[in-house]
């Protein structure tokens, strides 16, 4: 079995954000592994910034979503007790930027979530998938089921 040094949690703060999140724990204990955290803005407006922008945590902002968004990547980080050297927000595509960072600080594996997918999301793909195909090394996806 291949021994995981550094894995990469790819989070989206759903409603099973939680469950991958100890998954990935659990995975980084198992292999004594360090565990780094992304999440990927892309579905708040950012005004003149470019995609591939790091969202630096440690800064305010007079945005209430994106603050929002920060407590809750620093929240879980603290509960899963990773280094705020390993934390990143990135405004973005998602796949791509997951798979970049990944690339950048020499992960051996991305977990992420996926969801079932059921009649036309099932043509249009999921991050998971796009994060499978492209990245340039393992992808564990948890599998959720929608309720």
């Amino acid at each position: 079995m291949h021994h995981y040094q550094n894995i990469l949690l790819a989070i989206d703060f759903s409603d099973y954000g939680h469950y991958v999140a100890h998954r990935a724990s659990s995975f980084a204990e198992k292999f004594n592994a360090h565990l780094h955290i992304i999440h990927v803005l892309d579905n708040i407006p950012m005004p003149d910034t470019p995609y591939g922008t790091v969202i630096p945590l440690d800064e305010d902002s007079s945005d209430d979503l994106l603050e929002s968004e920060k407590n809750k990547l620093t929240k879980i980080s603290d509960q899963l007790d990773i280094a705020p050297t390993r934390r990143w927000m990135i405004w973005g595509e998602p796949q791509q930027e997951i798979t970049q960072l990944a690339a950048r600080k020499q992960i051996d594996l991305i977990i992420v979530g996926s969801h079932e997918r059921h009649g036309l999301a099932l043509l249009m793909g999921s991050t998971a998938k796009e994060v499978l195909y492209h990245a340039g090394c393992d992808v564990l996806a948890i599998h959720l089921k929608d309720h």
